[in-house]
Protein backbone atom coordinates (compact mmCIF):
# COMPACT_ATOMS: atom_id res chain seq x y z
CA UNK A 1 0.00 0.00 0.00
CA UNK A 2 1.19 3.55 -0.78
CA UNK A 3 0.15 7.14 -0.74
CA UNK A 4 2.42 8.23 -3.15
CA UNK A 5 4.34 6.73 -5.61
CA UNK A 6 6.96 7.72 -8.12
CA UNK A 7 5.71 10.68 -10.73
CA UNK A 8 7.38 8.25 -13.58
CA UNK A 9 5.90 5.50 -14.96
CA UNK A 10 9.02 4.20 -16.76
CA UNK A 11 10.76 4.50 -12.92
CA UNK A 12 12.15 1.12 -11.95
CA UNK A 13 11.34 2.47 -8.21
CA UNK A 14 8.06 3.12 -6.22
CA UNK A 15 9.41 5.97 -5.07
CA UNK A 16 12.49 7.40 -4.88
CA UNK A 17 14.51 11.11 -3.61
CA UNK A 18 17.90 11.87 -5.69
CA UNK A 19 17.68 15.32 -3.18
CA UNK A 20 17.86 17.83 -6.29
CA UNK A 21 16.25 19.76 -3.68
CA UNK A 22 14.39 19.41 -0.80
CA UNK A 23 11.31 18.32 -2.18
CA UNK A 24 7.79 19.41 0.07
CA UNK A 25 5.85 17.73 -1.41
CA UNK A 26 7.18 14.61 0.22
CA UNK A 27 8.83 16.15 3.11
CA UNK A 28 7.70 17.76 6.30
CA UNK A 29 10.06 19.15 8.77
CA UNK A 30 8.82 18.82 12.20
CA UNK A 31 9.66 20.96 14.78
CA UNK A 32 10.62 22.21 18.32
CA UNK A 33 12.60 20.81 21.56
CA UNK A 34 10.05 18.59 23.65
CA UNK A 35 12.72 16.02 23.79
CA UNK A 36 11.13 13.53 21.50
CA UNK A 37 10.59 10.85 23.72
CA UNK A 38 14.13 10.40 24.46
CA UNK A 39 15.08 13.39 26.71
CA UNK A 40 17.02 14.79 23.28
CA UNK A 41 18.41 18.65 24.03
CA UNK A 42 18.42 20.31 20.61
CA UNK A 43 15.60 22.35 18.68
CA UNK A 44 14.32 21.12 15.42
CA UNK A 45 13.95 23.72 12.82
CA UNK A 46 13.33 23.96 9.29
CA UNK A 47 15.55 26.50 8.67
CA UNK A 48 18.40 26.05 5.80
CA UNK A 49 20.79 25.93 8.62
CA UNK A 50 19.99 23.15 9.44
CA UNK A 51 18.65 21.27 6.21
CA UNK A 52 19.73 21.97 2.87
CA UNK A 53 20.51 20.16 -0.46
CA UNK A 54 24.25 21.33 -1.64
CA UNK A 55 25.89 19.27 -4.86
CA UNK A 56 22.89 16.64 -5.04
CA UNK A 57 23.29 16.14 -1.31
CA UNK A 58 20.93 16.16 1.37
CA UNK A 59 22.37 17.84 4.83
CA UNK A 60 20.88 17.67 7.62
CA UNK A 61 23.16 19.53 9.92
CA UNK A 62 23.21 20.12 13.98
CA UNK A 63 24.65 23.12 15.45
CA UNK A 64 25.80 24.37 18.66
CA UNK A 65 23.58 27.76 19.16
CA UNK A 66 21.35 29.56 21.52
CA UNK A 67 17.85 29.12 20.22
CA UNK A 68 14.72 29.35 21.44
CA UNK A 69 15.61 27.93 24.81
CA UNK A 70 17.68 25.45 23.35
CA UNK A 71 21.63 24.81 23.31
CA UNK A 72 21.24 22.75 19.86
CA UNK A 73 19.52 23.08 16.62
CA UNK A 74 19.13 20.40 13.39
CA UNK A 75 16.44 18.87 11.60
CA UNK A 76 13.76 16.63 11.87
CA UNK A 77 12.10 15.33 8.27
CA UNK A 78 9.43 12.97 7.68
CA UNK A 79 7.47 11.70 4.97
CA UNK A 80 4.27 11.12 7.30
CA UNK A 81 1.11 11.89 5.11
CA UNK A 82 3.01 12.18 1.91
CA UNK A 83 4.63 8.77 1.71
CA UNK A 84 4.37 5.47 3.41
CA UNK A 85 4.21 1.80 2.00
CA UNK A 86 3.92 -1.81 2.84
CA UNK A 87 7.39 -3.99 1.68
CA UNK A 88 9.99 -3.61 -0.79
CA UNK A 89 13.54 -2.73 -0.48
CA UNK A 90 14.74 0.09 0.58
CA UNK A 91 17.99 1.68 -0.72
CA UNK A 92 20.13 4.66 0.63
CA UNK A 93 23.97 5.95 0.24
CA UNK A 94 24.64 8.00 3.34
CA UNK A 95 27.32 9.16 5.39
CA UNK A 96 26.93 9.99 9.20
CA UNK A 97 28.61 11.63 11.73
CA UNK A 98 30.32 11.10 14.38
CA UNK A 99 30.89 12.61 18.14
CA UNK A 100 30.01 12.48 21.87
CA UNK A 101 26.84 13.01 21.80
CA UNK A 102 25.91 12.67 18.58
CA UNK A 103 22.71 10.70 17.13
CA UNK A 104 22.16 10.20 13.65
CA UNK A 105 19.21 7.98 12.70
CA UNK A 106 17.00 6.65 9.32
CA UNK A 107 13.96 4.91 10.44
CA UNK A 108 10.25 4.46 9.90
CA UNK A 109 7.20 4.54 11.93
CA UNK A 110 3.92 3.42 11.75
CA UNK A 111 1.18 5.39 9.58
CA UNK A 112 -1.32 4.64 11.66
CA UNK A 113 0.96 6.36 14.82
CA UNK A 114 -2.10 9.09 15.68
CA UNK A 115 -4.58 6.39 15.53
CA UNK A 116 -3.02 3.60 17.67
CA UNK A 117 0.22 5.38 19.25
CA UNK A 118 3.94 4.75 19.73
CA UNK A 119 4.90 1.72 20.15
CA UNK A 120 1.82 -0.41 18.66
CA UNK A 121 2.59 1.43 15.24
CA UNK A 122 5.73 0.03 15.11
CA UNK A 123 9.09 0.94 14.05
CA UNK A 124 11.88 -0.18 11.94
CA UNK A 125 15.16 1.56 12.57
CA UNK A 126 17.55 1.10 9.58
CA UNK A 127 19.97 3.19 10.68
CA UNK A 128 21.09 4.19 14.17
CA UNK A 129 24.46 5.12 15.40
CA UNK A 130 25.65 6.97 18.57
CA UNK A 131 28.67 8.71 19.99
CA UNK A 132 32.07 8.19 18.25
CA UNK A 133 31.31 4.38 18.24
CA UNK A 134 31.53 3.57 14.31
CA UNK A 135 28.75 0.84 14.35
CA UNK A 136 25.26 1.35 12.78
CA UNK A 137 22.51 -0.43 14.90
CA UNK A 138 19.10 -1.74 12.89
CA UNK A 139 16.41 -2.46 15.48
CA UNK A 140 12.93 -3.30 15.82
CA UNK A 141 10.28 -1.75 18.44
CA UNK A 142 6.82 -3.09 18.66
CA UNK A 143 3.85 -3.73 20.80
CA UNK A 144 3.22 -6.93 22.53
CA UNK A 145 0.61 -8.00 25.00
CA UNK A 146 0.62 -4.02 26.25
CA UNK A 147 4.25 -4.16 26.51
CA UNK A 148 6.93 -2.89 24.09
CA UNK A 149 8.87 -4.99 22.23
CA UNK A 150 12.40 -4.86 20.66
CA UNK A 151 14.94 -6.98 18.53
CA UNK A 152 17.88 -5.69 17.54
CA UNK A 153 21.59 -6.04 16.12
CA UNK A 154 24.53 -3.90 14.65
CA UNK A 155 27.78 -4.11 12.78
CA UNK A 156 30.30 -4.61 15.63
CA UNK A 157 28.49 -8.17 16.39
CA UNK A 158 25.82 -10.19 13.96
CA UNK A 159 25.63 -13.19 15.36
CA UNK A 160 29.82 -13.60 15.36
CA UNK A 161 30.37 -11.74 11.70
CA UNK A 162 31.40 -8.35 12.84
CA UNK A 163 32.38 -5.58 9.55
CA UNK A 164 34.63 -2.77 10.43
CA UNK A 165 33.20 0.56 9.41
CA UNK A 166 33.99 4.32 8.83
CA UNK A 167 30.42 5.20 9.15
CA UNK A 168 31.26 9.05 8.13
CA UNK A 169 31.80 7.25 4.86
CA UNK A 170 28.99 6.84 2.09
CA UNK A 171 28.19 3.70 2.58
CA UNK A 172 25.79 1.71 0.59
CA UNK A 173 22.66 0.84 3.12
CA UNK A 174 19.71 -1.71 2.80
CA UNK A 175 16.57 -2.76 3.81
CA UNK A 176 15.02 -5.57 2.43
CA UNK A 177 10.86 -6.03 4.05
CA UNK A 178 8.50 -8.98 2.76
CA UNK A 179 6.08 -11.04 4.24
CA UNK A 180 8.30 -13.16 6.03
CA UNK A 181 11.19 -11.05 7.18
CA UNK A 182 13.31 -7.49 7.52
CA UNK A 183 16.59 -7.45 6.83
CA UNK A 184 19.27 -5.02 7.26
CA UNK A 185 22.12 -4.75 5.17
CA UNK A 186 25.17 -2.19 4.72
CA UNK A 187 27.45 -2.60 1.88
CA UNK A 188 25.99 -6.11 1.31
CA UNK A 189 26.76 -7.05 5.34
CA UNK A 190 24.15 -8.18 7.46
CA UNK A 191 23.27 -6.31 10.38
CA UNK A 192 19.70 -6.96 11.75
CA UNK A 193 17.15 -9.74 10.88
CA UNK A 194 13.90 -10.47 12.20
CA UNK A 195 11.49 -12.95 11.33
CA UNK A 196 7.49 -11.57 11.13
CA UNK A 197 5.55 -14.33 8.88
CA UNK A 198 3.60 -15.31 11.98
CA UNK A 199 2.20 -11.75 12.47
CA UNK A 200 1.32 -12.20 16.38
CA UNK A 201 2.11 -10.43 19.36
CA UNK A 202 1.67 -7.12 17.77
CA UNK A 203 4.16 -7.93 14.77
CA UNK A 204 1.29 -6.97 12.62
CA UNK A 205 2.16 -3.82 13.13
CA UNK A 206 4.81 -4.61 10.37
CA UNK A 207 2.96 -5.38 7.96
CA UNK A 208 1.14 -1.92 7.28
CA UNK A 209 2.22 0.91 6.07
CA UNK A 210 5.38 3.23 7.45
CA UNK A 211 6.65 6.46 6.55
CA UNK A 212 10.57 7.53 6.76
CA UNK A 213 12.28 9.59 8.99
CA UNK A 214 15.47 11.45 9.01
CA UNK A 215 17.47 13.23 11.40
CA UNK A 216 20.30 14.24 13.92
CA UNK A 217 19.51 14.37 17.44
CA UNK A 218 21.96 15.89 20.14
CA UNK A 219 22.34 13.77 23.72
CA UNK A 220 19.38 11.83 24.69
CA UNK A 221 19.07 8.70 26.37
CA UNK A 222 20.85 6.16 24.67
CA UNK A 223 23.69 8.66 23.73
CA UNK A 224 23.46 10.16 27.12
CA UNK A 225 24.53 13.53 28.62
CA UNK A 226 28.25 14.51 27.42
CA UNK A 227 28.27 16.61 24.36
CA UNK A 228 31.40 17.51 22.82
CA UNK A 229 31.00 20.95 21.36
CA UNK A 230 33.88 21.06 19.01
CA UNK A 231 32.42 18.73 16.67
CA UNK A 232 29.64 21.25 15.70
CA UNK A 233 28.65 21.87 12.95
CA UNK A 234 27.95 18.58 12.65
CA UNK A 235 26.01 16.25 9.66
CA UNK A 236 24.40 13.52 8.61
CA UNK A 237 24.67 13.03 4.26
CA UNK A 238 22.29 11.64 2.20
CA UNK A 239 22.80 11.20 -1.42
CA UNK A 240 19.63 9.45 -2.06
CA UNK A 241 16.95 6.77 -0.85
CA UNK A 242 14.99 4.72 -3.43
CA UNK A 243 12.12 2.53 -2.86
CA UNK A 244 11.14 -0.64 -4.88
CA UNK A 245 9.15 -3.61 -5.25
CA UNK A 246 8.53 -6.54 -7.05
Amino acid sequence: MTEVESSSSESPYLWHDEFDSIDTTTWTFETGASGWGNNEWQYYTGRSENAFVQDGILHIRANKEDYEGAKYTSARMITKGKFSFTYGTVEARIALPVGKGIWPAFWMLGANIDAVSWPACGEIDIIEAVNSENVVYGTNHWQAGGNQADYGNNTRDYYGTSKELDITQFHNYKMVWNEKLIAMYVDDFKYQEIAIENAKDGLEAFHKPQFFILNVAVAGNWPGFEVDDSQFPNEMLVDYIRVSQP
